[in-house]
């Protein structure tokens, strides 16, 4: 009897044809999701309206006054008409994008990595590290995030830099405690036990095999997650205690617009659009991946 060998190819093996296998699996459950495609086309759009916009607009245009053009509507001229400045809101929004995304990015990416460490320390050892980082947590989770984001600002003063700062630390306590979560229920696993009594390092189990199982919670998390703080961003912002003026940043540019929405509908209608849809488009993908990433939730 002859030996058959099956090929899959130059160079590939079990585990990357599992792999490919997985990351195909994942794509079409998320594809059978209309509203998160349109959630990731949606979201995509905006990111690319931020990365080429102020490459094809200088941002003098977003900032240059004229008296003459105030309060302008729409046209062909002013996209989105001009403000109570007689600047152009469409190039205002494509600039305050940047903004917006780029510290919704930040807050999201600096909070989940400390969450992730307090979370995975926390519920993979337990007992008194347990304990201390729970208790301090559930404090200020009884806090809600956009009150306590406001106070921090209040008491650091305005800026990008203390809006990060007050966003990254009103959303560690939320990633963390989602995360202990997840860490418990792998660490009760039996592959996790057997790596203890082999003696394997703490830190090789919860590199190898407990974050792994936790990547798709996290994912959501900060994806939904995101939405959220752009609002709260934005909200910072309108209230004077973000980002400051003439920067095009969106929620400034409401609160800029705020005395003359009588006046001109779209000063307040577009900044508005544009962080609801960004949010929407976050929180539809969110719900895709949550979806595609959970089999108990497949159809």
């Amino acid at each position: 009897m002859r030996n058959i060998t099956l090929k899959t190819g130059v160079g590939s093996s079990p585990y990357s044809y599992k792999k490919k296998s997985v990351l195909a699996d994942f794509w079409k459950q998320l594809v059978r999701s209309k509203a998160a495609m349109f959630g990731l086309i949606l979201f995509a759009a905006i990111v690319l309206m931020s990365v080429i916009g102020p490459l094809v607009i200088p941002y003098e245009r977003a900032i240059a006054q004229d008296a003459g053009s105030r309060l302008l509507p729409p046209s062909l001229q002013h996209w989105f008409g001009t403000d109570n400045y007689g600047r152009d809101i469409f190039c205002r929004i494509v600039h305050g994008a940047k903004y917006s995304l780029s510290i919704g990015m930040a807050a999201v990416l600096l909070g989940v990595s400390a969450g992730c460490l307090l979370g995975t320390v926390s519920g993979y050892y337990g007992g008194t590290v347990d304990n201390v980082v729970m208790r301090i947590t559930d404090c200020i989770v009884c806090i809600p995030s956009t009150l306590l984001a406001l106070t921090i600002v209040a008491a650091l003063g305005g800026g990008l830099g203390k809006v990060l700062i007050a966003l990254i630390l009103s959303n560690i306590p939320v990633y963390t405690r989602i995360i202990r979560s997840t860490i418990l229920n792998v660490t009760e696993q039996d592959y996790i036990q057997a790596a203890k009594a082999s003696g394997t390092p703490d830190w090789l189990i919860i590199w190898k095999h407990v974050l792994p199982n936790a990547i798709g919670v996290i994912i959501v998390q900060a994806t939904m997650t995101f939405g959220d703080v752009i609002i709260t961003a934005s909200t910072m912002s309108f209230l004077g205690l973000g980002i400051q003026p003439p920067t095009p940043e969106w929620g400034s540019m409401l609160s800029e617009g705020k005395s003359f929405m009588l006046y001109s509908t779209s000063i307040m209608f577009f900044p508005g659009a544009a962080i609801v849809l960004t949010a929407l488009a976050l929180n539809l993908l969110g719900d895709g991946l949550r979806d595609a990433l959970d089999p108990r939730l497949r159809d």
